[in-house]
């Protein structure tokens, strides 16, 4: 069945050539992923970010450039941060929020030109950052100020390519280009991980090792059931006659996702979470009182109860904020009415939306609590165990990512080849 798949994929040309192109755009990524800046110690440098929890957690986003101190070390971060603060802005400035939900596809279309301008100063914002909190750890030597706005310069180009390689995956059109970007940062440290599990081997923790890979397996199981989960509401439509022609009168349902946010909440509690030890490490260098907010800051998020709390509650308001952003239940209540579809036993219109939202809000509170629960699931298991190789195959954002992205572009190429056989029969 796999392989028929495989084959059918491989004689469609057309997307033989989409495939063929991300695959070089990936290659790409990881290329850059390894040129690093010149002038630092990158043997240092993984030390450091070995013994930070979430730096290293970013280190493995980005694939390793983090640790290279390559010339895409942000990574995808800089992008993030400007469509986080842009969709939180809608909430703010009602005319961004019409601009996003109610002008369609040329609004979304201004609305990620606004995301692209204002990546750029983020960039070099956190670039700025990354730059002083390696330089106060210690990590990286001083420099003076030509070499420092030549670092700023190339790693905030790189931020942009990356977010241009990114948009030229998504116009494809088989898969999220910022997602598969951090799948394959994150695959491509699967070989470290594996090096650090063989190097730790040890006969006397047989037992651990074996529970190890079962609670692997259930993670993964569990991760693939809630992603696939799906609360199918039913929907009938009336029986409409158009000349000697009758339509409607069938049954069909509409399939709500237990998780319908997918991984963004993740990477937007990730991305907020780096945000303030960012800020910290700038406002460092402003005087006694710039170096206590820098110091309240690291030691809070060193403290991994109040770490894996913030994170935890930020992935599930994540969860809630970005499902009321992208999925809107009075619109799809308002199309139905207008294709002249109803839920039986509820009327169309304001009731409709009511029972979609009740049920749009159950699915989510599982999915959510789910979301967190994953997302913490590494850090307690580090916490309580020295075998670190197995963090990252027990489950946790990584395994969540890799997962999601897979069923996601697997469930888009099913998609086009069907319209490809559709429009060919």
């Amino acid at each position: 069945m796999f392989g028929q798949t495989l084959i059918n994929l491989w004689k469609n040309t057309t997307l033989r050539k989409k495939i063929i192109f991300v695959l070089i755009i990936l290659a790409l990524f990881r290329l850059l992923a390894n040129i690093p800046v010149p002038g630092v110690d990158t043997t240092q440098l993984e030390q450091f970010f070995a013994h930070n929890q979430m730096l290293g957690l970013l280190n493995v986003f980005s694939g390793g450039a983090l640790a290279q101190f390559s010339i895409v070390m942000l990574g995808m971060g800089p992008y993030i941060t400007a469509v986080i603060a842009l969709q939180l802005a809608t909430m703010i400035f009602p005319s961004l929020e019409r601009l996003y939900k109610e002008e369609g596809e040329a609004g979304k279309k201004k609305f990620n030109q606004y995301g692209r301008w204002l990546t750029a100063p983020l960039a070099v914002l956190q670039g700025y950052a990354m730059l002083s909190l390696l330089q106060h750890q210690g990590v990286i030597g001083s420099f003076s100020s030509s070499t420092l706005v030549a670092y700023l310069a190339t790693v905030t180009a790189g931020a942009l390519i990356l977010m241009w390689l990114g948009e030229l995956i998504t116009e494809q059109g088989i898969g999220n280009g910022v997602s598969l970007l951090i799948f394959a940062g994150i695959v491509a440290r699967t070989p470290v991980y594996l090096n650090q599990m063989l190097v730790g081997w040890d006969v006397s923790h047989l037992g651990s090792y074996l529970l190890f890979l079962i609670i692997a397996l259930v993670m993964i199981s569990l991760v693939v059931l809630v992603n696939e989960a799906r609360r199918n509401i039913p929907v009938s439509y009336t029986k409409r006659v158009r000349g000697y022609r009758m339509y409607g009168g069938t049954s069909t349902y509409l399939p709500i996702p237990l998780n319908p946010a997918g991984v963004m909440p993740i990477i937007f509690a990730l991305a907020l979470l780096m945000f303030p030890q960012m800020a910290g490490q700038v406002v460092a260098n402003w005087g006694s009182w710039g170096a206590q907010i820098a110091g309240g800051v690291s030691a809070f998020l060193a403290n991994p109860w109040f770490y894996n709390l913030t994170y935890f509650l930020l992935v599930v308001g994540f969860a809630f904020f970005y499902t009321q952003v992208t999925f809107d239940p009075k619109k799809i209540a308002d199309n139905l009415q207008k294709a002249g579809g109803f839920i039986p036993g509820i009327r169309p219109g304001k009731s409709t939306t009511q029972q979609l939202k009740s049920i749009l809000y159950r699915c989510l509170f599982v999915g959510a609590l789910f979301l967190g629960l994953v997302a913490v699931t590494p850090s307690l298991i580090q916490g309580t165990t020295k075998l670190t190789g197995f963090t990252f195959l027990i489950g946790g954002t990584a395994l969540l990512i890799i997962v999601s992205v897979v069923l996601e572009t697997m469930r888009q190429i099913k998609a086009q080849m069907k319209v490809r056989e559709y429009e060919s029969f």
